[in-house]
């Protein structure tokens, strides 16, 4: 609702005229700032680098030992400009910025989790299931993934396919294989996109996110090698087109990384009262039957599986106090292992329970704060500094760093809730000031 002010603003004041000199100065510094930006900016038709050619160049061999030919090889690489608009890339000469990173990095649960988007996925989910279900009963025989699985991570990935991949995927792959912060991974990935080609895709297929995926359910080319299915029978590994295809490989892929069939992914829980959130330890297993002996109750009016009794299970808390929490089995990090990220999982393992026939988180999430990617940083030095954080320094709120965060809050007497926030910051520059 917007609520319309009664006050009556201030009339706005004319601001006095500048001095013909300083207009003259401000015109000619405008003037010179568009002309340093027309010449920094790519030219179409000729690279901004030199060097970046060059290497382009460089990777014929390598090209050539994936039975690549020379002349795939110089349609694949003909035209190509780096495009410096993409995140997470190191460009000489211009301010490093921190890593942007995808949505589940840099969102909060609330903000990444929105139950408008997830009723809407599994909603579609549901009609998809019945529209492809022999083809999914097929890929669950085949390869132990239930239906509702495959559906959520398509759903994850393209929504359905309606979402359109905004990029020329060898473009990105050249960009990051020369600019980025994982080079040789982008330019291996980049040699397994030509290879694609050589086998007959088409580059007009070739869209991909920002970080090189492509398909119905977002593969890298290396992993389309490793994992890609020919479900539908017609000779090609199709991830673009066939829906078979794309939903057995990305089945195919989970069952690779050790998905356990007839085993849930996690289950939503509430926890003991008065819990203590630092027990939240990817590292304090135990089997999910002790879990439930100390309190934790299966959320929505669950019950655990007899069959996931006996499985170990670790307590994950992605808001701290501030939201729901769930102990995660096995196959929750194998889905992880599809997309390294807790809120990743959370998604598609919800949208998956929907389209089963679940139901929504019981408990909301509370509408925290993310930090700015530098104050995380900050937050993890000082961490590190006091020997409560051991993992890399990258401006997240994983679950490392809320665990060492809930450890200096008990250590310094405050309010315990495992969440990265500008109160537990300001606290801890103001102990190093005060040093």
């Amino acid at each position: 609702m917007t609520v319309l002010s009664t006050v009556r603003p201030a009339p706005v004041r004319p601001a006095p005229a500048r001095p013909r000199h300083d207009r003259l100065r401000h015109v000619a510094v405008a003037l010179l700032a568009a002309v340093a930006m027309l010449l920094l900016a790519p030219v179409p038709g000729r690279a901004a680098d030199p060097a970046f050619q060059q290497w382009l160049q460089a990777l014929w061999p390598d090209a050539q030992k994936l039975g690549v030919s020379r002349a795939t090889f110089e349609q694949a690489i003909r035209g190509i400009e780096p495009d410096l608009s993409l995140p997470d890339l190191v460009i000489p000469g211009r301010p490093q910025a921190p890593p942007r990173g995808q949505a589940e990095f840099v969102q909060t649960p609330a903000e990444y989790l929105r139950e408008k988007t997830l009723a809407s996925l599994a909603g579609q989910g549901r009609s998809l299931l019945a529209q492809h279900r022999e083809t999914l009963r097929r890929i669950e025989e085949r390869f132990g993934v239930p239906p509702a699985v495959v559906l959520a991570i398509w759903g994850r990935e393209t929504a359905f396919g309606n979402y359109k991949l905004p990029h020329d995927a060898l473009r990105v792959l050249a960009t990051q294989g020369f600019y980025g912060r994982r080079k040789d991974m982008f330019r291996t990935e980049l040699l397994y996109a030509m290879k694609m080609m050589q086998d007959g895709v088409p580059r007009a297929d070739m869209r991909a996110s920002w970080g090189g995926a492509m398909g119905l359910t977002q593969f890298l080319p290396s992993e389309l090698y490793k994992h890609g299915v020919d479900f539908d029978g017609d000779g090609r590994r199709d991830i673009f087109r066939s829906v078979p295809d794309a939903l057995a490989s990305a089945a195919q892929q989970l069952a690779a990384k050790g998905w356990q069939a007839g085993h849930h992914w996690a289950y939503e829980v509430r926890p003991p009262r008065n819990l203590d959130c630092t027990i939240a330890d990817p590292d304090n297993v135990k089997p999910l039957r002790e879990w439930q002996a100390q309190g934790f109750v299966p959320a929505g009016g669950r019950r655990f599986a007899a069959a996931d009794l006996q499985e170990n299970a670790s307590l994950l808390m992605p808001a701290g106090t501030h939201g729901p929490s769930f102990l995660i089995l096995r196959n929750y990090y194998v889905i992880k292992d599809y997309n390294f990220s807790d809120l990743y999982v959370l998604f598609v393992g919800n949208v998956a329970d929907r389209i089963a026939g679940g139901g929504p988180f019981e408990r909301a999430w509370d509408p925290v704060v993310q930090l700015r990617t530098a104050d995380l940083e900050a937050m993890q030095q000082r961490l590190t500094a006091l020997g409560l954080y051991k993992d890399k320094i990258d401006g997240k709120a994983g679950m490392r760093t809320r665990l060492a965060l809930g450890a200096y809050e008990k250590a310094n007497g405050l309010p315990l809730d495992c969440w990265p926030d500008a109160a537990v910051l300001d606290h801890m520059r103001g102990r190093t000031a005060g040093r």
